[in-house]
C-alpha cells in the first residue's frame, strides 16, 4: 500500500498562489491515479484534479486555467500548483490514490493523506 502526506497549505490573499505537495511512500506514485480533493466547512468533499498513471490530467471546471497538477517521479511526489486563488478555494485539501485507471469520485480512492488547510483571504 501507499502512504500519502500533504504539505504546502497556508494563508494567502486572493489572487495569490500556493503549491501543494503530496509525498508518497511505500509504493511508486506512478502505479496509481492520484487525485486532489477538497472539503470546505459544512460542505461535501469535492474533486479538484487528477493525474492518471499515464500522466493524463483532468480538472474540475472551477479550477481549470488556475490549478495545475503534476507528478515528480524522481521525488515520488504529486504537486498541485494553485494560482489566482479565490476566497471560495478555502478548504482542506487532500491527495488520494486509486488503483482505478481514472476517477473523479472520492469513494473510488483507497488511500488518503491527512489533508492540508488552504485559507484564502479577500
Amino acid at each position: 500500500q501507499v502512504q500519502l502526506v500533504e504539505s504546502g497549505g497556508g494563508l494567502v490573499q486572493a489572487e495569490g498562489s500556493l503549491r501543494l505537495s503530496c509525498a508518497a511512500s511505500g509504493r511508486t506514485v506512478s502505479m496509481y491515479a492520484i487525485g486532489w480533493f477538497r472539503q470546505a466547512p459544512e460542505k461535501e468533499r469535492e474533486f479538484v484534479a487528477v493525474i492518471r498513471r499515464s500522466g493524463g490530467k483532468d480538472y474540475a471546471d472551477f479550477v481549470k486555467g488556475r490549478f495545475t497538477i503534476s507528478r515528480d517521479n524522481a521525488k515520488n511526489t504529486i504537486n498541485l500548483q494553485m494560482n489566482s486563488l479565490k476566497p471560495e478555494d478555502t478548504a482542506v485539501y487532500f491527495c488520494a490514490a486509486t488503483s482505478a485507471w481514472y476517477s473523479t469520485e472520492s469513494q473510488d480512492y483507497t488511500y488518503w493523506g491527512q489533508g492540508t488547510q488552504v485559507t484564502v483571504s479577500s
